[in-house]
């Protein structure tokens, strides 16, 4: 079965950068959408980016466009999160996340990776 693991978290001044990892395995990914979300402390998890892994449309939250972009590696079944110009307020556990096209719900979720943003 589908397996995710993220890494890359970390603490980082505000206005830095960081490039989160999401490593996927056991199966093939072609027809699934690959996701980001995050979760601050009180806060409800919340939609990051998303993207088809065969290509199309990509995704983004308002609070994100034009600082974060997703990407893919497929060589190494690995989709990637570069966080630009981060502010404290992105501060917050991060997950991917993956599901089938046919279904509405990701089902498949990581462990989460911490990032932290000082102001």
């Amino acid at each position: 079965q589908v397996q995710l693991v993220e890494s890359g978290g970390g603490l980082v001044q505000a206005g830095g950068s960081l490039r989160l990892s999401c490593a996927a395995s056991g199966g093939t990914f072609s027809n699934y959408v690959m996701g980001w979300f995050r979760q601050a402390p009180g806060k409800e998890r919340e939609f990051v980016a998303a993207f088809r892994w065969s290509g199309g449309s990509t995704n983004y939250a308002d609070s994100v466009k034009g600082r974060f972009t997703i990407s893919r590696d497929n060589a190494k079944n690995t989709m990637y999160l570069q966080m630009n110009s981060l502010k404290p307020e992105d501060t917050a556990v991060y997950y991917c996340a993956a599901r089938i096209l046919i279904t509405s719900s990701y089902n498949y979720w990581g462990q989460g990776t911490q990032v932290t943003v000082s102001s």
